[in-house]
């Protein structure tokens, strides 16, 4: 355990959590305590806590929603800074949204329709923040953020820069920065004026697509492995005969093989134990490697 006391001296107490369940703060609601969260509120705040951390040598972990991450049942001996609702304003300059990185996407979207903007629909159900979204190029129903961001603003080693929409350098599920210690702290996405209307009727229909074929009554973290080129994740677990399989409380999702949920009680392990014998069959059967969408904490 490292040393809090320069992060009590810095920031307002209800800014920091002290052994926080991890499980409180992901989708697939698992993971065990870290030892500080810390809930920022500005750029300045979220410099702070990384030059702090790494003053102190303290691990840091940043999340946003907690959507993609499957997190220890140990939990973590890390400052976790969750970059969301006090981070998440929005502001409307021509047919473009400059949003902060802890928006979710589903405000996101709405905001553009309220707005009779159109170009977000895609991003309406998947859930997740702006930073996270742009950070992995996340994307949905062949629709990805790297069609819509123009630029973002990234914090790099105590310095903030503009990245233009290549040089985020997006590619399936990736971006340049990814992998790297930047954070996204907001972003400019260019939209186009349409009739809300229609906007709407797009909304309703991915949707309703989203309640047919997914999972959405159960906590995940979304597509648990990417696309093989060529193939569909979901169609070579299903092919394998996995399609509901469970080891404890996960589980294959008997609606689309490309989930992998928490049927109530799954752990960590539970979940990390499923993928890898998921990964093992599919590749006896297919000799085709799934590599995980999801990111292992801890």
């Amino acid at each position: 355990m490292f040393d809090t006391s320069e992060f009590r001296k810095n920031f307002a107490q209800d800014k920091l959590l002290f052994g926080e369940y991890m499980s409180k703060h992901t989708t697939f609601k698992i993971g065990g305590p870290a030892a500080l969260m810390l809930l920022p509120s500005s750029d300045a705040d979220i410099a702070s806590a990384l030059e702090i951390a790494k003053n102190i040598g303290a691990p840091t972990l940043v999340i946003g929603g907690g959507s993609n991450l499957l997190v220890s049942d140990n939990g973590l001996d890390a400052v976790v800074i969750k970059i969301a609702k006090n981070f998440s304003n929005i502001a409307v300059e021509d047919n473009a949204l400059i949003a902060q990185s802890g928006v979710s996407l589903a405000s996101l979207a709405a905001y553009a329709y309220q707005h009779s903007l159109t170009g977000l629909e895609f991003a309406a159900g998947i859930p997740g923040t702006l930073g996270g979204a742009v950070y992995m190029n996340a994307g949905a129903y062949g629709e990805e953020m790297s069609g819509c961001v123009y630029n973002a603003m990234v914090l790099t080693d105590q310095e903030i820069s503009g990245y233009s929409n290549s040089g985020l350098g997006f590619a399936y599920r990736t971006s340049s920065i990814q992998g790297s210690s930047a954070v996204v702290l907001s972003a400019r996405i260019n939209l186009q004026k349409d009739d809300r209307s229609g906007i709407a009727a797009k909304m309703d229909n991915l949707a309703r697509q989203r309640r047919e074929k997914q999972p959405l009554e159960y906590p995940s973290a979304g597509s648990t492995f990417k696309r093989p080129p060529g193939h569909f994740a979901g169609k070579l677990i299903e092919d394998a005969g996995l399609k509901g399989y469970s080891i404890g409380g996960a589980q294959v999702s008997p609606k689309h093989s490309g989930f992998i949920i928490n049927t109530g009680n799954a752990t960590a392990a539970d979940v990390l134990n499923l993928m890898e014998y998921v990964q093992e069959q599919v590749y006896k059967l297919f000799e085709i490697e799934l590599e995980p969408e999801i990111k292992l904490i801890g």
